[in-house]
């Protein structure tokens, strides 16, 4: 299937509003620390996520972010389809994963 990032990102924003996570979108303005898309908490558990168009890969620059991330304990996703976004922190995504599983 084919669609734009926007259309992933819409549907995240969707999943995690409906399972009641806190998420934060910032708009990256080239000043400060680079992060992810989404950084979010859900019962206590934070996590950050990148959004790609169907297929699409995170860049060096954001893999270093997400290991950052990971690093400090909390969780990171690349989704890339409608799909996965849907199934955001239900049976396909754990919430008990290892925080330094790869991105």
């Amino acid at each position: 299937m084919t669609y734009a990032e926007s259309t992933v990102k819409q549907a995240v924003k969707k999943r995690l509003k409906a399972i009641g996570a806190y998420q934060h979108w910032p708009v990256q303005l080239g000043m400060g620390e680079p992060c992810l898309d989404c950084h979010g908490c859900l019962n206590g558990i934070y996590f950050a996520i990148e959004t790609k168009k169907p297929g699409g890969k995170p860049t060096i620059r954001q893999q270093a972010t997400a290991d950052r991330i990971r690093a400090a304990g909390g969780l990171t996703f690349v989704i890339d389809t409608v799909e996965k976004a849907r199934a955001l922190f239900d049976d396909r995504f754990p919430i008990d994963r290892p925080a330094t599983r790869p991105l």
